[in-house]
């Protein structure tokens, strides 16, 4: 199903019974993450979040936040307009086995999964709802000189409570937006000032072409100015890489809310150089329409909610970025990255503030996360066919733990598992993996957890290697570098240096249990 705004989501989310609106001024600094922060942690991830008044400053924006959209499994498929996550990848599972037809019935089959297709590839149109409202800036000046060593982070939008408690409160007009006028969250107390957290960044290789939308935090810093946190390994980084070699100017775009797969397809693991609207395209049955900038030449979706438009200077030095209440649990401290300027905001006229939040999770990160790894699953089985399962616990905070269950048929077969993955994309990242047998249900932690303590010698069955680290991870000596540490935890065969007898596993006699069921049920 393709929603033609993101209002359209919320009000399915809404007629599902998965939406709780709040009709009274809540502060977007730290209230609305409190409010979140509850329902994520609630069995099951909770409801989404209406916040109809959002205040800023003691006045009421005119853009309602919505929150928690994509936080459980239900409203996750409800997304890709399915019954379940595991529906859409058994789809495209169907799709990666696609195998010439030998028969009517089969070209049949094919030419309808082909049909699904069609609507893949995205298409530029001339003008879209995202461009009711455009607001243009006048180039701003290049600053050439250096930040000083600690920059101010100017947080001029702090919420005057004392307005909240007497409910005097002004309406913002939506006519002239700015960073400084939209419902952007100031998140955890010590963050360094307001972010936007569902950015869809939109990049262009200058080489190529190729467009790639990733998911980088977004600092603001004054009405014009943001930090632009692409971290070291990501594509959008790679993009501003070659801008930096030439010097030359690197126009980039950031839409929020639109189709709710525009998001999952911004933070899903595709392959570098492959659209991420295409994607999108495929779970929606129907092309992404597409509108470009009006100050930039990059596109962006025509049913999108809020467009920013601007560039990052080569010439201008970095600027300190953070600290930041991560997906971690943990603050990352400040770091210098480029500093994005704006030269236009383009917005629907009613328009939905898409927001999130991350911190100790369980989050709604882990849903869409979760998501990902169950489509792309067929994607690992094509290089590792002896994979059963994944899954990446809540608690490892996406890439941290990994648990892996693999069909094992010859020794030493759970690390070139584990060298397999630690070599595929943002599974790089990953500091534990643990592999088990194809009988154990990997997104049952305590059953992993049990064969993890009762198969493994920890010396023979563990091993250390050193690789790339998430940017975020505090724990690393150095910042980007760590140690990785793999567990086989699956049954020891006589050429992994086991000589014993391997004991069967514990079970009861499936006559006995019969019988009993059938006691039971009297």
């Amino acid at each position: 199903m393709a929603f033609d705004s993101f209002r359209e989501f919320v009000n399915q989310v809404d007629r599902a019974g998965e939406l709780i609106r709040i009709s009274q001024p809540v502060a977007t600094e730290l209230e609305i993450t409190e409010l979140a922060d509850r329902q994520m942690k609630s069995s099951g991830g909770g409801k989404a979040l209406l916040v109809e008044k959002p205040t800023l400053n003691g006045q009421i924006s005119p853009f309602p936040v919505a929150i928690n959209t994509l936080g459980s499994w239900k409203r996750m498929a409800m997304s890709m307009g399915a019954n379940s996550v595991d529906e859409v990848a058994a789809e495209l599972g169907s799709l990666m086995k696609a195998k010439p037809p030998t028969s009517f019935k089969e070209a049949i089959k094919l030419l309808s999964t082909a049909l699904d297709l069609r609507h893949a590839k995205p298409k530029l149109v001339k003008d879209g709802p995202c461009k009711e409202v455009i607001h243009k800036f006048d180039a701003p000046v290049t600053r050439t000189d250096p930040w000083p060593s600690a920059p101010p982070i100017t947080d001029p939008l702090i919420t005057d409570h004392s307005a909240v408690r007497s409910n005097q409160y002004s309406v913002i007009s939506n006519q002239c937006p700015t960073l400084l006028n939209l419902p952007i969250q100031k998140c955890w107390p010590l963050d360094g000032g307001r972010f936007i957290t569902l950015p869809c960044v939109v990049t262009q290789d200058p080489d190529t072409g190729e467009r790639n939308v990733g998911m980088y935090r977004i600092q603001i810093y004054d009405d014009r100015t943001t930090g632009m946190h692409w971290q070291l390994q990501k594509v959008g980084a790679r993009h501003g890489r070659r801008y930096y070699e030439t010097g030359t100017r690197m126009p980039v775009a950031i839409f929020l809310g639109g189709d709710p797969v525009f998001t999952f397809a911004a933070t899903a693991p595709l392959p570098d150089g492959l659209d991420e609207f295409l994607l999108a395209g495929y779970l929606r049955k129907k092309s992404v329409e597409l509108v470009r900038c009006a100050t930039c030449d990059l596109e962006v979706p025509a049913n999108a909610d809020f467009v920013i438009e601007g560039y990052v200077d080569p010439r201008e030095p970095l600027r300190e970025e953070g600290p930041f209440g991560d997906h971690t649990g943990y603050y990352t401290l400040p770091e210098p990255y480029p500093v994005f300027h704006v030269t236009a905001i383009t917005h629907r006229k009613d328009a939905v503030y898409p927001a999130t939040i991350v911190g100790i999770p369980p989050m709604e990160d882990f849903y869409i996360g979760s998501a990902s790894v169950k489509l792309f699953l067929p994607i690992f089985r094509m290089n590792f066919p002896e994979v059963v399962d994944m899954a990446l616990p809540a608690e490892g905070v996406f890439h941290n733990l990994v648990f892996v269950s693999i069909k094992k048929t010859y020794p030493m077969q759970a690390y070139k598992i584990m060298y397999g993955l630690w070599g595929m994309g943002q599974m790089m990242f990953t500091k534990y993996i643990v592999v088990v047998d194809d009988d154990v249900d990997v997104h049952n932690t305590s059953e992993v957890l049990f064969r993890l303590c009762a198969n493994t010698d920890p010396q023979r069955d563990s091993i250390f290697t050193k690789g790339p680290a998430d940017v975020l991870d505090h724990a690393t000596s150095e910042i980007a570098i760590g140690t990785k540490l793999g567990i086989d935890a699956t049954r020891k065969l006589a050429g992994e240096g086991f000589q014993r007898p391997w004991p069967p596993l514990i079970k009861m006699d499936e006559t006995v249990k019969q019988k009993i069921d059938h006691l039971s049920n009297r």
